[in-house]
């Protein structure tokens, strides 16, 4: 199993940009696809990112061009880079595993908010 615990929202302007941590406890970080989704006041919560154990990232159409997943399978930390950001990407942004034979995210991060002004 592992815990997600995302970190690095906040208050920036359109344009600009802002890097997301998760740091995740686990033995067996390396063997999960690490998700990145995010929920906007009102709205569904709706899928961002993703990268597979071997970093191969997947965006949704939204984000892609502007945001970067990445992961660290030596310090188990997946980060979301994110440029351009635009007032449409705030959000409670979440860290989400799964396990690879599986297609749901059993695991998920307590969610960290990111503001963006117009």
């Amino acid at each position: 199993q592992v815990q997600p615990v995302d970190s690095g929202g906040g208050l920036v302007q359109a344009g600009g940009s802002l890097r997301l941590s998760c740091a995740a406890s686990g033995r067996t970080f390396s063997n999960y696809v690490m998700g990145w989704f995010r929920q906007a006041p009102g709205k569904e919560r709706e899928f961002v990112a993703r990268i597979t154990p071997s970093g191969i990232p997947y965006y949704a159409d939204s984000v892609k061009g502007r945001f970067t997943i990445s992961r660290d399978n030596a310090k188990n930390t997946v980060f979301l880079q994110m440029n351009s950001l635009k007032p449409e990407d705030t959000a409670v942004y979440y860290c989400a595993a799964r396990a690879v034979s599986r297609t749901e995210y059993g695991f998920w991060g307590q969610g960290t908010q990111v503001t963006v002004s117009s």
